[in-house]
């Protein structure tokens, strides 16, 4: 049973929340962002909260109910303050460089890698070694980020990478020599 699903949302000062033909649209001072809602869940909006109802009362449906619930609660989150995300780039020569819709990265390898940045994300480069990425939409900043840390994941050995900022990297002992 989900209790997570069952929690009101609350919905903040500047924001409008419209719902019509299973379709949530929430707009703040941040953005727009909209939704198709899964048919066996509904939304019950007042004044100041949403809920997530289910139209019965089985496992799939309280899993669907958690799932909504949550969704739209990072959309109001969303739209009313955003989300960020820091990415670290770690390694002797590894740096990146954004132009226009475009991050460069210098990652070790023979060539500078050319990532597309999505509409909707907000890039900011720090030292050139750290980068900001925000947006209202959380699920596609999370996407952003994953496919920017895919390009070299850390490695145990030394660190060198990219990694998430708040991310804690297991380090391994290298080979000793022994006679």
């Amino acid at each position: 049973m989900s209790r997570v699903g069952k929690k009101p949302i609350p919905i903040p000062v500047g924001t409008k929340v419209t719902y019509k033909d299973r379709e949530i649209v929430v707009e703040g001072q941040k953005g727009k962002l909209s939704r198709s809602i899964h048919p066996m869940v509904d939304l019950m909006i007042s004044d100041d909260r949403i809920n997530v109802t289910m139209e019965k009362d089985d496992k799939k449906t309280h899993a669907l109910q958690g799932l909504t619930r949550s969704l739209v609660a990072n959309m109001v989150t969303g739209v009313s303050e955003g989300f960020q995300r820091a990415l670290e780039i770690n390694g002797i020569g590894y740096r990146s460089e954004v132009s226009g819709n475009t991050i460069i990265f210098n990652l070790g390898y023979s060539h500078p890698i050319h990532f597309n940045i999505p509409k909707g994300i907000e890039v900011a480069l720090e030292k050139n070694n750290v980068l900001k990425l925000s947006g209202i939409d959380k699920e596609l900043l999370g996407h952003t980020a994953a496919s920017i840390r895919r390009l070299r994941p850390p490695e145990p050995y030394k660190g060198k990478g990219i990694k998430y900022q708040e991310e804690y990297i297991q380090r391994k002992a290298g080979k000793t020599g022994t006679k």
